[in-house]
């Protein structure tokens, strides 16, 4: 019997580089959420580890000798004390480098997938910390809800309560290596944002997050002029509350009052981009499983 699990996208609705470790990583602050795109990663009981790529962007990870997914296996395999036995197929719909966490989100979902199937029976907190070693955006991805990312990405906790929103994500088909953005980012730091409990309404929260920024988006663009196409493509959408970029790009997103209103603006926007709109992970009006646009 096989098994299944959603890795969905994971979006910065800001993200502020707030100083740097003596051993020089960056810390951050942000507000990340999830969806409405999803990788697929499937599980069957074999008598050893492997894993196959398929999905639209599969070929882009063919070349990778050591994929996120099977590091965070054998992680989980070692902290359980069990043998590392499962055939694990990716179905990748998200683009590759591009600032919405794809891999991050893969490697969150072996690793919830493998301790179902496995038995392991570990908690959110003992996921997180096999999570850390994997990269900044692993420990967020574990429980895949809203959250407040802080430090090097191992510090998470609650973010405020949303309200209802839609998302279009968009990516101009280019892939940003994070290393880079922050190589071109300038120098100078931010502070750490100021979050209410909730907000009322997706206008409320798109008008606090106006006053935030994503630090990572101005070196992105001069590295990536695309992305400037696209901020200003999203932000030209009836009904978009905000346009931004996620992550270190080259994806961007705008916030929509409903899911609906999110997947109607896609069919507005070149065909040649990859774009995907609804509503957040879990929510009621999430559609993580359906293609939505050229190649995906």
């Amino acid at each position: 019997m096989s098994l299944e699990e959603a890795a969905p996208a994971k979006v910065n609705l800001f993200l502020h580089v707030t100083g740097r470790r003596a051993d020089g990583y960056h810390l951050l602050d942000s507000l990340a959420v999830f969806g409405p795109a999803a990788d697929i990663l499937t599980a069957a009981p074999a008598e050893a580890l492997s894993l196959t790529l398929d999905g639209p962007f599969g070929a882009a990870l063919a070349a990778e000798p050591d994929n996120l997914v099977l590091r965070a296996a054998r992680a989980l395999a070692a902290a359980a004390g069990v043998a590392p036995r499962a055939a694990l197929t990716l179905r990748k719909h998200l683009p590759v480098a591009s600032g919405i966490g794809g891999g991050s989100a893969d490697a969150a979902a072996a690793l919830r997938l493998l301790n179902r199937m496995w038995g392991a029976g570990l908690d959110d907190a003992a996921l997180r910390a096999l999570a850390a070693p994997l990269g900044a955006d692993v420990p967020v991805c574990v429980a895949s809800t809203p959250a407040r990312m802080q430090g090097v990405g191992e510090l998470v906790s609650p973010g405020p309560r949303l309200p209802p929103c839609g998302l279009l994500l968009v990516n101009p088909g280019v892939p940003l290596a994070t290393p880079a953005v922050f190589r071109a980012r300038a120098p100078g730091f931010s502070a750490e944002a100021r979050l209410p409990a909730a907000w009322p309404d997706a206008a409320a929260m798109a008008a606090d997050l106006a006053h935030l920024t994503n630090d990572l988006e101005a070196p992105a663009r001069a590295l990536c002029p695309a992305v400037g196409e696209v901020l200003a493509a999203l932000a030209d959408l009836p009904g978009a509350l905000l346009a931004r970029m996620s992550g270190s790009g080259a994806t961007c997103f705008a916030l929509f009052a409903t899911a609906a209103e999110a997947r109607a603006a896609e069919g507005q926007l070149p065909a040649l981009w990859w774009r995907h709109g609804g509503g957040l992970y879990g929510g009621a009006e999430a559609s993580l499983h359906a293609p939505s646009a050229a190649g995906v």
